[in-house]
């Protein structure tokens, strides 16, 4: 099992693939699996690396400091352990803010960064929304609520057209073997709300491509895209059909997007 030691906790992550190195980081209540729609349409071309930010998947201890800043510090520590002086770094939701923090503190080793359904705002209705997930999981039969109650803000209308899809969903989500315990989630929610990201988007020198989902209801696009204007070398685009899950609603699209775009931005 592919892991790396660092202070206090133990990384897991994953590699797949070979060729330019690829980094990406997954947002919150999610680890490295997130990526898996898309390990198939890259690692063909690129050495893809996942890993599991603090508090998800196989990092362990749960209960270790679960600050965000740390997360991209652990993800950077992953890069230079594995000997990739410079990579391309992608991240979704939380994981892009994340990605954007890397490429500030480390200019000279990322040669992009990519932010996917994500924005550099403060929304009171995510923070609500989060908290109410975590009211709901803590309550009985809870862990099934929570999920059917997250299923609307993250996914696209397409996906709720066949009513089988919902119960096979939380169908897998109840028996993923690794999923995020409910004090695990309390942790990365109190996380998600202390974090103040330090990356001034001027300041932004290598390449970014902003990826929008046009169903996106936790962080609509016409919310994010002024909080990223600022970034010098920006490529923007929206996928109208995703929602917020837009590596899963959309997994063909973002693959064609970000090959294109790591191709001519080649390390």
């Amino acid at each position: 099992m592919p892991e790396l030691k660092l202070s206090d906790i133990t990384l897991h992550y994953e590699v797949d693939g070979s060729g330019p190195p690829v980094l990406l980081l997954a947002g919150m209540l999610s680890d490295n699996a997130t990526w898996l729609p898309l390990v198939p349409l890259l690692s063909e071309r690129f050495t893809v690396i996942r890993p599991d930010n603090r508090t998800t998947g196989r990092t362990e201890p749960k209960d270790a400091a679960a600050d965000c800043a740390l997360m991209a510090e652990d993800a950077m520590a992953l890069m230079a352990h594995l000997g990739h002086e410079k990579f391309h770094v992608a991240g979704h939701s939380l994981g892009g803010l994340l990605s954007l923090e890397i490429a500030h503190t480390v200019p000279d080793r990322v040669a992009t960064a990519t932010v996917l359904a994500s924005g550099r705002v403060r929304s009171p209705r995510t923070a609500s929304l989060f908290s109410t997930l975590l009211a709901i999981r803590g309550a009985p039969e809870g862990e099934e609520m929570w999920l059917r109650a997250f299923y609307p803000w993250v996914f696209g209308n397409q996906f709720f057209e066949e009513p089988a899809r919902i119960e096979e969903a939380l169908i897998a989500a109840r028996a993923y073997p690794h999923a995020q315990s409910f004090d695990a989630m309390k942790r990365q929610v109190a996380a998600f709300h202390a974090f103040r990201p330090k990356a001034k988007m001027a300041e932004i020198t290598c390449p970014a491509l902003v990826l929008y989902a046009g169903q996106d209801l936790m962080i609509p696009p016409d919310l994010a895209r002024p909080s990223f204007a600022p970034i010098p070398d920006l490529t923007e685009a929206t996928i109208e059909h995703a929602g917020h899950s837009i590596v899963w609603d959309a997994p063909t699209e973002v693959a064609a997007h970000l090959t294109s775009f790591l191709d001519a931005n080649a390390l």
